[in-house]
């Protein structure tokens, strides 16, 4: 499957790679935005939050998993679940040293 978007090229030759939409579908609503919530920032932090949380909660059952039964998870997988989850532990702790040096600079500046 190939798409194209100006000089931008996308192949997907393997099927499991596909995902649950069309590929012209993805990048046509990733490039108009059609795929932003609207709503508060206290939403979109608590949603942040909440997949954060439940990468970390993925990775403790992977991670159960091999204890367990060692032979039906691919260790590629558990790698990969426990660099997307220590990525969003990473990228929400930088959120959170900003939003609270933001906030003490704005209560210095009254």
């Amino acid at each position: 499957m190939e798409f194209s978007i100006g000089s931008l090229e996308l192949n997907r030759s393997n099927p499991a790679h596909i995902g649950t939409k069309p590929l012209s579908q993805a990048v046509s609503s990733y490039v108009d935005g059609s795929e932003n919530k609207k709503g508060s920032f206290e939403t979109f932090l608590m949603d942040a939050v909440n997949r954060m949380n439940s990468n970390q909660v993925d990775v403790a059952k992977i991670q159960e998993q091999v204890i367990t039964d060692p032979d039906s998870v691919d260790i590629h997988d558990v790698a990969t679940a426990m660099a997307k989850a220590q990525m969003s532990l990473n990228l929400a702790q930088t959120v959170i040293d900003r939003l609270v040096s933001g906030w003490t600079e704005l209560s210095q500046n009254r």
